[in-house]
């Protein structure tokens, strides 16, 4: 791999990093991705201004990701007996495979007990579209769809790069991902400003997110199921906005059998966002469901590298 290390290394590590982020979670004090936010938040108010706004944005970029993608690299580098924990631990804060559950399985009891105000106002927590009003379907859907495309931004496009670069590279996709989530827009303020994160974004997550909607396509429960998440990914993916978020909630929803995509309200205004998936629409419990996806996407990625740490092993083994 390109990431320096055998296999059966690499195997080991990623398995570690998912375990401590299913058991510890985020950090509960001071998450690093929250003062990597504010950091951003400083040099965009500074660097946002009169003209050349591209450049800006491309210098912003790189002011805000290659010092710490490179610290990570050089502490990774000049600690050999402490790189592999170094590493695994890289990955764990990166990683946001248990944050997914914890944001997401209260709005669906919120909606199992029929408490609509609360669950408005989790929902608002994790996705940019107005909740105010919103409806049980609506929020179950908006739901629905963070955990299908979160689980390529936060979890598999993470093992990725991890796989590719080791802990430096998780460091570089989660923040790279991060600024695109932050100036990403298409608005007066971004539009310009945040087109270099948005475009280097889509391609780190080119590859991860057509791997994590082939992983959506094999993990349906029946042949109807998969062969329904292909035709979905196929045929409704290129109608979406973002190259790679159509793939991965196409697929997916399309695996679970529903019907997403469609009308949602952003800034008070009504937006007709094109079909995703096919079935009935989205309820509490298929939130639950949504999760499950990701959780056995997962296991998945890390079968497939045990697998390939296997066969090393044993064709090492063949040689000798």
């Amino acid at each position: 791999m390109l990431s320096g290390f055998s296999l059966p290394l690499l195997a080991g590590l990623m398995t570690a990093g998912v375990l401590f982020d299913l058991l510890l979670g985020e950090t509960r004090r001071f998450h690093p991705l929250v003062g990597f936010g504010r950091l951003a938040g400083a040099i965009e108010r500074l660097l946002n201004r009169g003209r050349a706004r591209f450049l800006r944005g491309c210098v912003a970029w790189m002011l805000a990701v290659l010092p710490i993608t490179l610290l990570a690299g050089w502490l990774c580098a000049v600690t050999p007996l402490a790189g592999a924990a170094l590493h695994v631990f890289l990955l764990y804060l990166c990683l946001g495979l248990r944050s997914l559950r914890d944001h997401n399985q209260p709005i669906a009891a919120a909606l199992a007990a029929g408490d609509l105000d609360t669950a408005r106002l989790l929902t608002a927590r994790i996705v940019s579209r107005d909740t105010n009003h919103a409806d049980a379907a609506s929020l179950a859907k908006a739901s629905t769809e963070s955990l299908l495309e979160n689980g390529n931004d936060a979890v598999f496009g993470t093992l990725f790069w991890f796989a590719i670069a080791g802990g430096p590279g998780a460091v570089c996709f989660r923040l790279a991902n991060t600024l695109d989530a932050m100036w990403g827009y298409r608005t007066p303020r971004y539009d310009w400003f945040g087109c270099c994160a948005a475009r280097i974004d889509d391609v780190l997550n080119y590859l991860p997110a057509r791997l994590t909607a082939l992983s959506y396509v094999v993990l349906g429960k029946t042949m109807a199921d998969k062969r329904r998440a292909w035709r979905c990914w196929r045929a409704q993916a290129p109608n979406w906005g973002s190259p790679n978020a159509g793939p991965v909630m196409a697929s997916g929803a399309g695996a679970l059998g529903l019907a997403l995509g469609g009308d949602a309200v952003y800034d008070g205004k009504l937006e007709q966002r094109p079909a995703l998936g096919s079935g009935r629409p989205a309820g509490a419990r298929d939130i639950d469901r949504a999760w499950r996806l990701v959780m056995a996407t997962t296991v998945l990625w890390l079968i497939w590298i045990g697998l390939a740490a296997g066969l090393s092993y044993l064709r090492g083994c063949h040689v000798a």
